[in-house]
């Protein structure tokens, strides 16, 4: 049913009392993080409770009208972009924290409240919750299950999948239903893990059960200097290799670390070509160690410096250099696209040198800052989108890349979801067998297909046509694309 049938906007408007249809209002929702794709929804509604929620999305089911959710906006694959003939439904009213329960370590919030404020609410009780997006202060923990996100402290603490212990769901039809529970199992298939990273296309998040987390007794940051990528790179495989587990291990090359510290002023080593930030905890006998291990790993490897941050405000000063650089790099081009691949640590220094080289072959600047310690490569394609063919050449360049992810044994995100950007690259990692047991699940929870369509899994006939301009181009590396 067209969106702008009044009949059905009558209806939307007798259950939410907050709807938009001017387009200078819906400009407002046109796009999120992925400011290169952008598309005015049909109409954006903006729910105030549970029962509002649901009955909005049992109408869009009734009378089969695309409904994509949206949480705080920040997502960087496309994955909330609207749909022009659907309804956009805005998330950001459910921004309770619920309750905290300290003796099951857990906090049920709603929605819309943002990574930063669970632990910045539990702190007192000397919680915290772990993941943490670059852009937690901003992000939503509904946003967070949609695309399961990562952030610093993933490599020893999980992404959000790991710590989340139970789902309150809107289906599509309507229905509210719980998955997961606050014990350590629970029966039946783990749908609990599959809603997370499911990008909104099987039901809609209306309430979070965190797992949180005692803070460590002690952390340490250790920022260290580097002549080139690839000796950084082998450092961060000798710190794995030697059964090391730092709470956080990232990389910036020189390019972001000049636009970092010019941007926060962190105490960057400006003049290095790569930087790690180490971050490790636990006891104070036990960082000692730690510290002394981390270090013999780093000069085996040609470290030119190897600083210690102790006290609280000189390691959040380093945090906040790496946390800012997505923003930071704005101030040397109009424009960044930013990447998110995953490959194995054992090919950071041979995918690093490749990207260099697409660098030159797309003569556009690329910036990288990652979650080196889990191999989830973030780089940023620097380019000017009023100029179209620069903006031709970034998708191009970050397309190579994630097919290079795939071809080391990688995959083609790590925690930004697929969205709209990266699901031509779905048909490069999967074969049709795969896509069609990924549809038989999303046909299973929504069987007219209203949530966030055209989003994570392509049509096999996009992936023909995607496989016949591989084919076209005289692309071996992909041949079961012919077989679409």
């Amino acid at each position: 049913m067209p969106i702008n049938n009044q009949d059905f906007i009558q209806r939307l408007r007798a259950v939410a009392r907050d709807i938009i249809t001017d387009d200078e209002r819906l400009a407002v929702y046109e796009t999120d993080g992925l400011t290169a794709k952008k598309q005015l929804p049909g109409v954006v509604v903006i729910p105030d409770t549970v029962e509002q929620v649901q009955a909005i999305v049992a109408l869009c089911h009734a009378h089969e009208v695309p409904l994509v959710a949206r949480g705080a906006g920040t997502g960087l694959s496309g994955g909330a972009m609207p749909h022009s003939e659907g309804v956009l439904m805005v998330m950001a009213r459910f921004n309770r924290i619920v309750d905290v329960d300290t003796s099951m370590r857990t906090a049920t919030v709603q929605p819309g409240v943002t990574n930063l404020a669970i632990s910045e609410a539990v702190s007192s009780l000397g919680l915290y919750y772990a993941p943490d997006p670059s852009s937690q202060i901003a992000c939503t923990i509904g946003g967070n299950v949609a695309e399961n996100s990562g952030g610093v402290h993933c490599l020893k603490y999980g992404l959000t999948v790991h710590n989340v212990k139970q789902l309150k769901v809107v289906l599509p039809g309507g229905e509210l239903i719980v998955i997961g529970g606050k014990g350590y199992d629970t029966p039946g298939y783990d749908l609990l893990a599959l809603m997370h990273g499911s990008e909104g296309m099987l039901g809609i998040v209306v309430e979070v059960v965190v797992q949180l987390l005692p803070k460590p007794s002690e952390i340490a940051v250790i920022m260290a200097a580097f002549p080139n990528v690839v000796d950084a790179a082998n450092s961060v495989s000798g710190v794995i290799s030697k059964g090391l587990l730092p709470a956080g291990l990232e990389m910036m090359d020189k390019l972001a670390i000049q636009a970092a510290e010019a941007f926060v002023g962190a105490g960057y080593p400006e003049g290095a070509e790569a930087m790690l930030l180490c971050e490790l905890d636990g006891s104070a006998e036990e960082l000692q160690v730690l510290i002394e291990s981390v270090r013999t790993v780093f000069r085996t490897h040609h470290c030119m410096t190897f600083t210690v941050a102790w006290e609280a405000i000189e390691r959040q000063k380093l945090w906040l250099g790496r946390k800012a650089a997505f923003p930071a790099v704005g101030r040397i081009a109009p424009d960044y696209y930013c990447m998110d691949g995953t490959i194995p640590r054992r090919e950071l220094a041979n995918v690093l040198q490749a990207i260099t080289e697409l660098s030159h072959k797309y003569e556009l600047q690329v910036a990288n800052v990652f979650h080196a310690g889990d191999g989830n490569l973030h780089p940023l394609i620097l380019y000017d989108a009023n100029n179209t063919d620069q903006l031709t050449r970034a998708e191009a360049f970050g397309s190579e890349v994630l097919a290079l992810c795939i071809e080391k044994g990688g995959t083609i995100t790590g925690e930004h979801g697929v969205g709209v950007e990266k699901i031509n690259e779905m048909c490069l990692q999967f074969d049709r067998n795969e896509l069609g047991i990924f549809h038989g699940i999303k046909n299973a929870f929504d069987e007219h297909g209203i949530l966030n369509p055209g989003k994570g899994i392509p049509t096999l006939s996009r992936c023909a046509e995607f496989g016949a301009m591989h084919v076209h181009a005289g692309e071996e590396r992909f041949p079961h694309l012919d077989r679409f």
